[in-house]
Formats: C-alpha cells, structure tokens, sequence
C-alpha cells in the first residue's frame, strides 16, 4: 500500500529500508494513526527518518507523494473577503465527537473543487462551505478532523493537511547551504582533546576507585585539564571566480576560529604557488614565502584548502602559468611540497560538484590531491574532516 511512498523517499535521497516500511505498515495495522494526514507525517517521520539532516528531504519526497494538494490554486480561486475572520462557532465536545472525517486526500480535493464551483458567497460558522469559524472542513480558523486550511497561519484543531511545506527542517539537510552554526557541528568532529599541564581538575572516576581502595577514606584524585589539541592551517582562495562565494568562505573561516584554538589561515589565487598571504589588501607587497610556512608549522598541522579550482590547467602544470606574476616552478611542484610536509590535507570546492567533471583544472588537482576533494557542503564538510582524522 506504501511502496510508492517508500519509492518516492528514495529518490530523494532518504536512506530508508524495507524494514522501516515493514514497521511503518505494523503501525498503521495497529491503528496508531487513522484519518489523520498530519499525524501520518509525523509517525512516517518517525519511522522513516534516523538522522536529523535528512528531515528536509523526507518533508520536500512527502510533499511530491501528495502533490495533489498542489493543484489546487487556493489565493486565485477564492475571494479573499471569504476567508476574514469575523465569528467563530464554539463547539461541543460531543459535537466535534460527530463530524466525520472525508476520506482519503482525493476525496477531500473532489469534494473541495465541488464546494467551489458551487459557493456563489462569502459563509461563516457553517459546516459545509468554504469560509471561516465553522465546522467545514475547508476554510480557515474552523474546526474539523481534517481538512484543508486556507488562508491562515494555523488552524484550531492543528490538523490541516499541508503542513510539511514549511521546510522547517531545510538549514538540517547535508547538501543545504551552510550557515555558521552547521559549519560548527561539521567541524566540531575534527577536535581531538589532550590533557596538558598541571594537575588541578578532579578526577572524579579515578578518585571513587582509589577512595575504594582505601576502604572508603576519602583519596582525591587529579588531572589535567583537557585543551583542544588539534592544530589547523587553512588556506583561502580569494579574487576571480571565488568572489561568487565570500559568504561561504566566511561562514566556514568564523566557524574554524570559534572551534580550533590552533588555527592558522593564508590566502593565495587559484593555485598556491610559492608565496601566500595574510591581507588581501597587500597581497603584492606582503606575501609569506611558502617555504617559511612549511618551516613554521609541524606536519601534525591539518590542512584545508578552500577553492573553486577553476582556472587555466596551464596555471596548475607549467612555469609562468600564474596570472598574476612569474612563477619560476609549476603550481602543481609547489602543492606537491604542501602535501610532502602534511600529509593530512583535504581540498573544499564550493562550486557545485555536478559541474566538476566539466574543468580540466579540477581535474588536474583530484589528481594531486589524490582524491580528496569535497563539495563544500555539511556532508561534503563531513566526509573531509573523516578523511584527515
């Protein structure tokens, strides 16, 4: 009954199993929803969904399963005055007990263009036409077991078809723009903690043993406090093409800083040759000598380049390929150095990877970057920090 739901979860990416919809059918079997649309969603939900980032994709496959509330044009085919808010009837307990619901979503779509076509004025309080404070299952600020809400924020009863349009959960989907606080949550699995210096935290765990030990006198144990131990050279391209994603790069440089207490970050233009810099302002006049970087920091450093990779292949594989100054040694001679010294390197492109395949130049650095490069999205951010722990 649900394998064209369960068909439709997939496509959109929901790693849903046969088991889940097997569990699913046995729910409804058990009758724990019955008639009720929005309480479907929420226990298909439930059952369907096991990771937060994917709710955005479960709310857009169930809004295409049940695109039939879609063809209904609600702003254009009913006056607005129709749907004012003036009275409002009170039901009883007893009275809301004896409104039946319409069936399936068919049904009620059936049922509403026939309400429509007929409705030749504006009706309130009533329990058949489209209007408000009433007990019809189509208008708005109304009671009914279901129906269709029009034109209000929320209903009464709370039991309006369409409510997974609201895209609530879209900042959760891995392949979501990123905002500063996702960038956190991708980033935050990359630190790693070590104990370092004097021993002034208790050791609560440790303490209980030894205190055991000692048939119950009391024997404090200390420790270390714990610091944020992972170290991180970032390393932005800026100018050209990359001005297209400032934002990105931003969010993704303020939520490194807030995470990583060793944090180090340079710029450099398409490929990174021999200098970098730290003010893009004086780029020409105050570059960093790669070398002294190389120097500077230990390979226990981890790397993350950030770049579009879309540039002339010449820029990446010749001398004098730069289009900003003479290069005396290739761009791909000076990655090759960058990755000998830190082996723990990732590449992030912000640019859409489906348009991966079609540059020379991105290409070119997978190949030197052995694989390792990654959307700059939750997930692309996500498998990057797995490959450099």
């Amino acid at each position: 009954m649900l394998v064209g739901f369960f068909l439709c979860l997939r496509k959109h990416g929901l790693p849903a199993s046969l088991t889940e919809l097997l569990d699913l059918l046995n729910a409804l079997n058990q009758q724990l929803v019955f008639a009720d649309i929005e309480a479907f969603y929420t226990l298909s939900r439930l059952v369907m969904v096991k990771d937060e980032r994917h709710y955005d994709r479960f709310d857009r496959a169930f809004a295409e399963y049940f695109e039939g509330v879609h063809d209904v044009d609600l702003a254009s085919a009913i006056p607005e005055e129709w749907l004012q808010r003036t009275i409002q009837r009170q039901l009883s307990e007893a009275d809301k007990a004896a409104l039946e619901g319409e069936g399936d979503l068919q049904s009620l779509l059936d049922k509403f263009r026939e309400r429509l076509d007929e409705q030749q004025k504006r009706h309130a309080g009533g329990n058949k036409w489209i209007g408000t404070g009433g007990s019809s299952p189509f208008g708005a600020y109304g009671y009914h077991p279901e129906g269709i809400r029009i034109g209000q924020e929320g209903s009464n009863a709370r039991r309006a078809v369409k409510v997974w349009d609201k895209r609530e959960f879209r900042d959760l989907d891995d392949e979501a723009a990123l905002n500063n606080r996702t960038m956190k949550l991708a980033l935050r699995k990359l630190r790693r903690f070590a104990r370092s210096g004097a021993a002034n935290e208790l050791d609560l765990e440790n303490t209980v043993r030894a205190t055991s030990r000692q048939g119950g006198l009391l024997d404090l144990q200390w420790q270390a406090e714990r610091h944020n131990a992972v170290k991180v050279l970032l390393f932005f391209d800026v100018g050209g093409s990359m001005d297209d994603y400032i934002y990105e790069c931003e969010q993704l440089f303020s939520a490194a800083r807030s995470e990583f207490k060793h944090l180090e970050f340079f710029y450099f233009h398409n490929c990174i040759y021999e200098g970098v810099w730290k003010d893009n302002k004086r780029r020409f006049n105050q570059q960093i000598p790669l070398n002294d970087v190389l120097h500077t920091y230990g390979s226990d450093y981890k790397v993350l380049i950030i770049g579009d990779a879309t540039m002339g292949p010449y820029e990446i594989a010749y001398p004098g390929g730069s289009v900003e100054h003479w290069n005396q040694e290739s761009g791909e001679v000076w990655l090759r150095r960058l990755l000998d010294v830190y082996p723990k390197a990732v590449w992030l492109n912000p640019q859409d990877s489906a348009r991966w395949p079609y540059y020379q130049s991105i290409e070119l650095i997978q190949h030197i970057m052995e694989g390792r490069m990654y959307g700059l999205t939750l997930d692309g951010i996500s498998a990057a920090i797995d490959e450099l722990q």
